[in-house]
């Protein structure tokens, strides 16, 4: 079942993490300061939502580095369950999809939490004063659908958070697989 992203108040500021990486080691939102935006992207390796604009994201991220532009995608869903998800099978996916960004690794889940992620994918993207300036979907491609990957709804937020100006409601929400919670874990 398809579920939407929460849509959390602009101007909410980034949740604070410090997270262990796919690649090795361990990355905090204070490795990521100085840029002039900051996406943060709750990802999985299984999700057909997320497989259909996997690459897409690699091409849109790789382009708005070079603009100065920090990424982080963040796995969250249970590999107990579901071991698609588990560190190995996301180094698979980033190296599939070109990623050139830190994929992480949310084994509690107090990340998803703290930033209200409810599927996947799920974008935020924070101005340079770090607060909330876009929630919602990448483009309108969707499985089963022949839309363009093109990454159009975040392009047109990265231009304008870019360029200093707030994004204008109303977003169009993430639709995606809902975040596989451990029993307990589900946000209230």
């Amino acid at each position: 079942m398809a579920i939407e992203s929460f849509m959390v108040p602009l101007g909410s500021p980034v949740p604070p993490f410090r997270l262990p990486s796919v690649a090795g080691g361990t990355v905090s939102d204070d490795d990521l300061r100085g840029a002039p935006a900051l996406l943060v992207v709750f990802l999985s390796n299984h999700c057909p939502y997320v497989r259909r604009i996997e690459s897409g994201i690699g091409a849109v991220t790789a382009e708005y580095a070079a603009k100065g532009v920090s990424t982080v995608a963040i796995g969250s869903n249970d590999t107990v369950r579901y071991p698609d998800d588990d560190a190995g099978h996301l180094r698979e996916q980033a190296a599939r999809a070109g990623f050139t960004f830190p994929y992480l690794l949310d084994e509690t889940q107090e990340t998803a939490r703290a930033y209200r992620a409810a599927c996947t994918p799920d974008f935020f993207l924070y101005d340079g004063d770090r607060r909330l300036a876009y929630r919602g979907e990448f483009d309108g491609a969707r499985p089963r659908n022949d839309v363009p990957v093109d990454g159009s709804s975040l392009r047109a937020a990265l231009d304008l958070v870019l360029a200093g100006e707030p994004v204008p409601e109303p977003h169009t929400p993430s639709l995606g697989c809902g975040i596989k919670w451990r029993p307990g874990n589900e946000p209230a």
